[in-house]
């Protein structure tokens, strides 16, 4: 152990001798390394030496993993610029082209020398177009901030996509009205105004840059945008014989006429147009990401029904028997709303004021023992209250009826047109939960989609304007509303024969 002892201070000094000599023999700077490789790079690059001193390297990065050393920066600048003019000059004009966004420059103090493998690298930056352009970033954002970001070439592309946005839900009239910060003029009979137009998100344009792939290069693309956002699932419907704008709307995604001439631009140009038969038309549903939405103000004449039939008895009469002492009629009333549209969907409707201007008259019928009689008059009310008719007589081919929702209440209930006595209430894999009413008078009416089951059993007398189910869409239908029909000695009508659409 002695010995052991003595002889191991003289190892040590020996082996610091040999790396002290390793590192200071030969030339007074650099070290011999033998080609030993670099860990975890993309491009396979060597170590060729040490040095003594320190100097700056400038690594290469893609998504934090490491392509490799160059040798100078202005490698990299000289094939950006070359890229720039052989790729992206011509289509590009005032634009630049930098590094890909994910890839980046780290400049360090190092020990050693590298392998020259520039032209490796380049031809991997090449290869995988790891290449950005400056372009226009705009940003979308609400409460929540930012929710999505586009690349557009032309911000003037983007404005105009903006402004036809915009006038597929408000008039061009209106729109340039707006743009002068002017109002609408005041309704001086019934219909509509438009009182205001507004996106509801935040958006906001700024110089970045972007993968050439990323970024909208014209005004169809940056439009198809801000109708579907990222939505590239397109529906499309092909127009049979016989076949209106708002059937085709209610046939599919229960578009409204104007969203399906909205969404076919250069196909369609009005609500009212004739189609073609084997057309093919987009029924995508809107799915942008703006809120467009315009506050208007309707004006409307609206029905004021009697009350019910008062029925009053007379001891005096046979029993069986009975008299009208007093006709029933409508009467008449204006109403002022303010509706609020959302990208073309009637939201909500406020009643703002009213007005009767033709008072109703109630119907008073003597009888001697009757309490219903159950037999119509053959003057027809709606099946809903704010009646809004979504798909009318013939709308599609085989529609002998028409489609009636609320306006203002999706879900509301639906009433008897007239007086009379459920004979059917059932259910069918296209018509729902329905009810027919016999008038007695060579009259049946029909109310098919509810909600559930309708309210009255079979053999009840209803009256005009008792509420009879549920809006609703079960069977075959798009939305709520209910499929009203008319039919007279066994022949179906057109009830805006009756109704006065």
């Amino acid at each position: 152990m002695i010995k052991i002892k003595k002889i191991l201070p003289v190892v040590i000094f020996f082996a610091l001798s040999v790396i002290v000599t390793f590192f200071f023999s030969g030339s007074d700077s650099v070290i011999d390394a033998k080609n030993q490789k670099l860990e975890n790079t993309i491009v396979d690059q060597k170590i060729t030496s040490y040095t003594n001193e320190a100097h700056e390297i400038i690594k290469l990065y893609h998504q934090d993993t490491l392509i490799g050393i160059v040798s100078d920066n202005s490698v990299v600048s000289k094939l950006v610029s070359q890229i720039y003019q052989d790729k992206y000059q011509e289509d590009f004009p005032e634009s630049e082209v930098a590094l890909g966004i994910d890839v980046y420059t780290v400049v360090e103090l190092a020990y050693y020398e590298v392998e020259n493998k520039d032209d490796e690298i380049k031809n991997y930056l090449v290869s995988n177009d790891l290449f950005s352009l400056k372009t226009n970033q705009i940003d979308f954002s609400d409460a929540n901030g930012i929710y999505a970001t586009i690349y557009v070439k032309n911000v003037q592309d983007f404005y105009d996509a903006e402004n036809a946005l915009l006038l597929n839900f408000i008039s061009e009239d209106d729109f340039k009205t707006f743009q002068s910060n002017n109002q609408t003029p005041e309704l001086t009979t019934y219909g509509r105004r438009t009182l205001s137009v507004n996106i509801k998100e935040k958006v906001t344009t700024s110089e970045s840059l972007a993968k050439p792939g990323d970024i909208m290069t014209n005004y169809n693309e940056v439009l198809h945008y801000l109708l579907y956002g990222d939505n590239d699932n397109m529906e499309y419907y092909t127009v049979k014989k016989g076949d209106t704008v708002a059937g085709v709307g209610s046939l599919t995604n229960g578009l409204t006429a104007q969203q399906v001439v909205t969404i076919n631009p250069g196909v369609l140009y009005s609500t009212d147009q004739l189609l073609e038969e084997g057309l093919e038309l987009n029924v995508s549903y809107f799915t942008s990401p703006l809120t467009v939405e315009v506050k208007k103000e309707r004006i409307a004449q609206e029905i004021v029904y009697p009350e019910a039939a008062l029925y009053l008895a007379d001891p005096d009469k046979a029993e069986g028997t009975s008299v009208v002492a007093q006709e029933e009629s409508n009467g008449l009333k204006n109403v002022n709303y303010e509706e609020t549209w959302v990208n073309g969907v009637l939201m909500s409707g406020v009643e703002k004021s009213s007005e009767v201007v033709v008072q109703p008259v109630q119907r008073i019928e003597y009888y001697g023992t009757k309490i219903i009689p159950g037999i119509g008059s053959g003057n027809f009310r709606y099946p809903t209250d704010n009646p809004y008719i979504s798909c009318g007589w013939y709308c599609y081919s085989g529609h002998t009826a028409i489609d009636v929702q609320n306006r203002y209440n999706k879900w509301d209930v639906v009433r008897a047109a007239d007086r009379g006595t459920v004979i059917q209430n059932s259910y069918t894999s296209v018509g729902g939960y329905y009810i027919r009413i016999d008038h007695h008078n060579g009259f049946i009416t029909y109310y098919g989609h509810f909600r559930n089951p309708g309210f009255p059993a079979i053999g009840t007398n209803v009256e005009k304007g008792e509420a009879i189910g549920n809006i609703g869409m079960t069977g075959r239908a798009t939305g709520p509303h209910t499929h009203f029909m008319i039919s007279y000695n066994g022949v179906y009508v057109n009830p805006c024969n009756y109704l006065g659409c």
